[in-house]
Parts: structure tokens; C-alpha cells; sequence
């Protein structure tokens, strides 16, 4: 039995909501036989749900995982409040580290945040606790992306601290794991060593496309008069942001009932461009898009029944140069429907898996000309492909899978 201690601001689980691949990592390392205690901070914006708390490191015991709440206060947007409630919680941490580490005796430390300042910690832990491994994981490659996609200067105060941050952690764990599979150049030139690097990507988790919950009566009344009117069905689930590159869709979309295409496209989520797509929707006078509210996670498998393939996009960024790394390209094999992949990079990912095809970013004659090929291809054809999607996803992406594939780091 190894004791492992994950430091992760944002963890959450299924009843608060995201992020879920600490819940699902840890859960499966409890099943494992491994003890699991979670460092995480009482709010987060990612959850539909943060925890009460009246003191500092509370714990409360989620499915055998023993979360420790740091309080941080609350903000909204990317701005400096959010700034300023990761500084509370790193600096409470560095503060309270020889403590952790004399109260859990950790065997396993994995600083795994979105923000790589989180690596502080772990090492400070790693120093009173004799025999540990630090592991840091990356799930977004900070501070490249607020350089590259949110246009902020390297020079920038924030980014220089990330970017510090980013090159202690390279240098002093012991192992790095990246969700993203093109990534070890580039840790390499900020002090990665050799034979440190490991790929884990994201996954899914079988059990939750087992028991569905069923669609509200008002995305019913939309699939059913679109398979009364055999529309090919292109469905989009997931956030409305500018980085998924919606407004592309839309265009396509245009081009599709340009030439009196058989496709419709469903767009179902939330986000804050969700007003400026109804907007967009509205003014091209699209007939065959419907764009209808988030549904919750368990009404996915539901959903995505009703799809003949499935749309992911994002803007044109050399972030991709990365690859590929989003949930719901895991989701959209699971569903076990064609995918449509909207994104320029080096991942083949979806070619890989024979499970789909891939276009460039920002060019919708392309989606369009992709929608038209499986407008007229064989449904068998399609279905075959939908069937690799899956069948990769239960053999290679199930979480149960990819925490043994991590726990080899241990």
C-alpha cells in the first residue's frame, strides 16, 4: 500500500462537479489498496457545488478518498481575484507543509493544479517526508497558454511567476506526467530530465454510459422531427467558449443549407458565447441549427444516441502543437459515433483509432465538405467507425485503465 497525496486546487467529484480526474484517479487507486488524501481549495468555479467549511484543512471522506479543504475565498472570471486565491492557497500550504507531511507521511506526491506553482508545495512536503516521489502532472501548459491564446506578455509579472514555476517544477520532480502526448520536447528545453516524462492521458469511465438519465421532453421533440425529416444530426456537447471554435460551426452550418445539405447540427451547453452564437445563429437566418441548453453529465450517453457524428473544434493555436487532450473527445469515442475534428495539429489521434477524421481549425468549407461525404457515405460505414471509437476508448482510455498505468510512476 503506497500513501499518496495529491495537491490539486480544483478537485472535485461527482456530486460538486468538476475537475473529476483527480475523483476518478483517486477512487481508483483506494480500489487499488492505496490510501489517498486530497489537498484542495473550498472553492472553485468549476463546481456546481463547493463545500462548507469552519477550518482550515477540514476533512470530509468522499468514496474512501480523504479530501483536506483549504480555504481561499471566492472570485469570478480569470482576473486578479483568481490570481490572488491561488497565492492564498500555495502560501497556506508552504506554510503548513512540514505539518502534511509529519500528519500523512506521504509515500507519493503528486502537485497536480492547473497553475504549476502548486510544485512549491509538493517539494516542501518531499523534504520532511524521507523515501517520497514527486510527481508533477500537467494538464495545461502554463504559462504558454496565457502567452499564446490569452495574449499576455511574457514580460507580464503573472506569467514570469508561472514560468518560474513551470522550470522548478521540470527540474526538481522526480517524474512529470502530461495529459497531452507531444509535450517532452519542450519540458525538456525548461530542465526536464531524461526518462522523466510520461504520457497519461484523460479518459472515461465506463459505468457512467451504463446507467443514463433520459432527455427532457424538449430535446425529444427536436430529434424526433428531425428523423421524421431524415436529417443527417451533427451534435456539438460541451462549453460554449471561444476556444471550441462554435462560431466556425455555424459557419459550415451556412454552407450546408447553402447547397440544401441533409445535415443538421444540435449544439447543447453553456458558456459566455453562448448569447453571441444565438446572436450569429439568428442573423444568418439558420434553419437547421439548434442550439439548446447544458444538460448534466449522466443525460450525455442520451444525448449523443440521437447524433450521427459528433463535431470537436478549437481556434487555430500552436498550443495543438501539443495535441489533444479534451474530455469530450474520450466522451465522443465512448458514444461510439463518428468524430469530426476540427483542429489543426500533429496528434492523428482520431486517425490513430480510425474512428473519425480530422480537418483544420477556422475553416468551415471543410467541416462542410466533410458533413457532405458522411451525408452520402454507407451507415454501416459510419457505424464501423463509431465502433473503433468505442472499442479504443474501453481498451485504451478507461480511467480503471489509466490509474494502473499510473501507479507504475509509484
Amino acid at each position: 500500500m503506497k500513501k499518496i497525496l495529491m495537491i490539486e486546487h480544483y478537485a472535485g467529484s461527482p456530486e460538486m462537479g468538476m475537475e473529476f480526474r483527480p475523483y476518478y484517479l483517486s477512487r481508483e487507486w483506494v480500489r487499488m489498496g492505496h490510501r489517498v488524501d486530497i489537498l484542495a481549495a473550498d472553492f472553485s468555479h468549476l463546481r456546481v457545488k463547493n463545500p462548507k467549511i469552519e477550518k482550515e484543512l477540514q476533512p470530509e471522506m468522499i468514496d474512501g478518498i480523504r479530501y483536506h479543504w483549504v480555504h481561499t475565498g471566492t472570485y469570478e472570471g480569470n482576473g486578479v481575484s483568481r490570481a490572488l486565491t491561488m497565492a492564498q492557497f500555495v502560501g497556506k500550504l508552504l506554510l503548513w507543509g512540514r505539518r502534511i507531511a509529519e500528519r500523512l507521511h506521504p509515500d507519493v506526491i503528486i502537485a497536480s493544479s492547473t497553475y504549476p506553482l502548486d510544485t512549491y508545495v509538493g517539494q516542501r512536503i518531499r523534504k520532511y517526508s524521507p523515501g517520497s516521489v514527486l510527481i508533477h502532472e500537467v494538464h495545461d501548459m502554463w504559462p504558454a497558454t496565457l502567452i499564446e491564446v490569452g495574449g499576455m506578455s511574457r514580460r507580464n509579472p503573472f506569467c514570469v511567476a508561472m514560468q518560474i514555476g513551470e522550470n522548478s517544477a521540470m527540474k526538481n520532480s522526480d517524474r512529470v506526467v502530461s495529459l497531452l502526448p507531444l509535450t517532452e520536447p519542450y519540458m525538456r528545453e525548461h530542465g526536464l530530465g531524461e526518462g522523466r516524462f510520461f504520457h497519461v492521458p484523460n479518459g472515461v469511465l465506463p459505468e457512467e454510459w451504463e446507467k443514463t438519465e433520459p432527455l427532457p421532453e424538449e430535446y425529444e421533440r427536436v430529434f424526433s422531427d428531425l428523423r421524421k425529416r431524415n436529417r443527417f444530426i451533427v451534435g456539438y456537447f460541451g462549453g460554449f467558449a471561444i476556444s471550441n471554435a462554435l462560431d466556425v460551426l455555424l459557419n459550415a452550418a451556412a454552407l450546408t443549407e447553402e447547397r440544401k445539405g441533409r445535415a443538421s447540427y444540435v449544439l447543447v451547453g453553456d458558456g459566455e458565447k453562448k448569447r453571441e452564437l444565438l446572436e450569429q445563429a439568428e442573423r444568418m437566418n439558420l434553419q437547421e441549427v439548434y442550439i439548446l441548453p447544458k444538460l448534466p453529465k449522466a443525460a450525455v450517453p442520451s444525448l449523443t444516441a440521437h447524433f450521427d457524428c459528433t463535431y470537436v473544434g478549437a481556434k487555430n493555436s500552436s498550443l495543438y502543437r501539443f495535441g489533444l487532450g479534451m474530455n469530450k473527445i474520450f466522451d465522443s469515442m465512448m458514444a461510439g459515433k463518428p468524430i469530426l475534428m476540427a483542429v489543426s495539429t500533429p496528434d492523428d489521434l482520431i486517425l490513430r483509432n480510425r474512428c473519425g477524421v480530422m480537418v483544420p481549425s477556422n475553416e468551415p468549407q471543410k467541416i462542410d465538405d466533410a458533413v457532405k461525404k458522411w451525408e452520402n457515405t454507407d451507415e454501416n460505414e459510419l457505424k464501423r467507425m463509431g465502433e473503433n471509437g468505442h472499442r479504443a476508448a474501453l481498451e485504451k482510455y478507461t480511467y480503471p485503465r489509466l490509474a494502473e498505468e499510473f501507479a507504475k510512476l509509484f
